[in-house]
């Protein structure tokens, strides 16, 4: 969809985008922050939930991703999936958006993990961080593979896997 498209969509005059943003580079960059702005709070609250161990909310963050899925007809509404691949070689700040907001997400599901292991929930072969790094890319390449088949079957699979990465600490 082109900037005209989605101003007349929205009911908004061009001149007034260009009042609020210095380019359609400047808004994508923007959208982006206010996404991972909106998903940290998402995985705050599940994480922070008194309810269940850090293996149980780990595994349920993936577990309600794959019930988004098929709640939207096997269409990823996740902004990183889409934009990842797409805006990384033609747009740096929107780039580093993407960077900063991934980080984020990637520091939330350490963080759980290092909770688990203390809590005694879980266990890794891998560090906290190279675990979480691990989780973060293995989801995002099956959210792809899952938007091209139009399928369930990536992300099952890479919850399988997931349950191997993160197995209980007894």
């Amino acid at each position: 969809m082109g900037l005209s498209l989605l101003l007349t969509s929205a009911g908004v005059p061009k001149g007034s985008f260009y009042h609020y943003f210095k380019s359609k580079e400047a808004f994508g960059e923007a959208m982006l922050q206010r996404y991972f702005d909106r998903y940290d709070a998402q995985m705050h609250n599940l994480f922070s939930n008194p309810q269940g161990d850090q293996r149980h909310h780990l595994l349920s963050y993936y577990a309600q991703a794959i019930s988004n899925y098929c709640n939207s007809e096997c269409h990823n509404s996740c902004l990183a999936v889409k934009l990842s691949a797409e805006v990384s070689d033609l747009s740096e700040p929107m780039r580093h958006a993407l960077d900063t907001g991934t980080a984020r997400v990637i520091r939330r599901l350490q963080n759980a993990i290092e909770q688990g292991i203390a809590e005694k929930s879980l266990r890794t072969i891998l560090s906290p961080d190279a675990t979480a790094e691990t989780l973060y890319a293995l989801w995002l390449g099956a959210s792809v593979r899952a938007k091209v088949k139009r399928s369930l079957a990536p992300l099952t699979c890479a919850l399988e896997s997931i349950e191997l990465l993160l197995p209980p600490a007894s």
